[in-house]
């Protein structure tokens, strides 16, 4: 039963791994489309907040930048170690 288990887990390691970084990327773009629309709305109805939002919008596109960087330093780290856990 000890080997089904193990098995069970050197398959869900990579499948977790995947959501992980899927959740994470589509939050930040998720995020940055919908201020995105609302500072094109804002545009017509209110100048300088329609400003403001769009650098907020600048502000977290650096740090979605910043996430990417380290989501993949995560990922690359997480699947070395998985490979060096398999061999």
């Amino acid at each position: 039963i000890l080997v089904i288990i193990e098995t069970i887990s050197l398959f869900i390691q990579p499948m977790a791994l995947a959501v992980r970084l899927t959740a994470n990327i589509t939050a930040g773009h998720l995020l940055i489309h919908l201020i995105g629309g609302a500072t094109l709305v804002l545009t017509s109805i209110s100048t300088p907040t329609a400003i403001i939002t769009f650098i907020i919008l600048v502000l977290l596109t650096v740090l979605e930048f910043a996430v990417a960087l380290i989501q993949a330093y995560v990922f690359t780290l997480l699947v070395s170690l998985y490979l060096h856990d398999n061999t």
